[in-house]
């Protein structure tokens, strides 16, 4: 016992400076968001726990799954296109405490944002050393939707939940790593990127061993276990809301496809941006979005390049995958996006290459226009 506090100890000190520092960049954002939101006679509170998805999940948390809205069009938005973990938490915390399920959720976030961050250098620490995995936690705070990592959504317990799933397979932990994948999988549809990861990891690690000799059984025996944990989680919702709605395995579409939801393989996407191109001004934005995109593509093979293991070149990918071919909520893409975290590491890597003098006030002033522009976005129209 310890051994193991004293460890933990070791681990807390050696990622403080990524802690303190992603906690200071929310901070910024935060007070930002009050000091624009009081400007215009808004609660910064509400737009952080009271809008979107976080009402949807408050909703599940009091008054369970079956709600639904109709609206004029025809559209069926169901309660049960949201995953279950953030709910459960809710519920929890509100009875054990007085805190409300938007309370709650607020908590959640923000417990689970720091958690995410240390999972984060844990996992770039691992790869690449301290220096790196301070910046890859500085620059995913000061993504232009950080704020996302603030509000009563499931984007941070999420991203938690993969990143130490993945520290957890990169350090041979299979049964954790399967485990918080299960969790992962629970918490957002894209858990199967989780699972992905991790069955990428269990089958290369089956074919690397075969060339090795004597097979190491008892570690077989854990990636075996790890594999057929982690696609439980999505799986078992899934199939629980077709059981739920009666229509079987495919269920769970035919709820998203109430939200006009679904996978295209990135048809609408590219019609929608198609479409900017009618008009000089908004040629402009569809001009951004392939910038954006061809961005990430350039990011991906710099990860490629860069040497990152299979598993996390397999959970990116499918993140990015299924965020990008979404066939709705255009909008909402930048923070789909938010847990595809190693598309950062070459960032981190190149940034911790260079002096103080450089890196320090290069991540200040992103830090101060992603604050601006969380408090612009959550004080106008907003993630849907």
């Amino acid at each position: 016992m310890i051994e193991v506090v004293h460890s933990l100890s070791t681990r807390v000190r050696l990622a403080a400076p990524a802690l303190v520092g992603y906690a200071a960049v929310r901070a910024l954002g935060l007070l930002v968001l009050a000091l624009w939101s009081a400007a215009r006679d808004r609660s910064a509170y509400q737009l952080l726990t009271a809008r979107w998805d976080s009402l949807w999940y408050a909703r599940v948390t009091e008054l369970g799954y079956g709600y639904e809205v109709r609206l004029p069009n025809g559209d069926v938005h169901s309660n049960l296109a949201f995953f279950p973990i953030l709910p459960w938490l809710e519920r929890l915390l509100a009875a054990l405490t007085p805190l409300s399920a938007a309370d709650g959720g607020f908590l959640v976030s923000a417990l689970a944002s720091l958690a995410a961050a240390w999972g984060i250098f844990a996992v770039t620490e691992h790869l690449f050393g301290r220096r790196a995995a301070v910046c890859a936690v500085l620059l995913w705070a000061v993504l232009p939707v950080g704020i996302v990592q603030s509000m009563a959504y499931s984007e941070s317990l999420f991203t938690a939940l993969a990143a130490w799933s993945l520290y957890a397979v990169l350090t041979g932990r299979w049964v954790t790593a399967g485990t918080l994948a299960l969790l992962a999988g629970l918490t957002r549809p894209v858990g199967l990127a989780v699972a992905a990861a991790v069955w990428a990891a269990g089958i290369a690690s089956f074919v690397r061993d075969r060339s090795t000799a004597p097979a190491d059984r008892a570690r077989h025996l854990r990636c075996a276990v790890a594999m057929l944990l982690a696609p439980l989680g999505a799986a078992g919702y899934v199939l629980w809301v077709g059981h739920d709605t009666g229509r079987g395995p495919l269920g769970y579409l035919a709820v998203q496809a109430g939200w006009r939801n679904g996978f295209d393989g990135g048809y609408a996407f590219a019609r929608f941006v198609g479409d900017r191109f009618t008009s000089f001004p908004s040629a402009l934005a569809g001009l951004g979005l392939i910038v954006g995109v061809g961005l990430l593509v350039w990011l991906y093979v710099a990860c490629v390049r860069q040497g990152q293991p299979l598993p996390l070149l397999v959970y990116t990918g499918v993140v990015t995958a299924l965020a990008l071919c979404a066939s709705s909520y255009f909008g909402s893409k930048p923070r789909l996006l938010m847990p595809a975290f190693p598309l950062l590491l070459p960032l981190a890597l190149a940034l911790a290459r260079t002096r103080p003098r450089t890196s320090v006030p290069v991540l200040g002033l992103t830090a101060a226009a992603s604050a601006v522009y969380g408090a612009f976005w959550l004080n106008g129209s907003g993630p849907p």
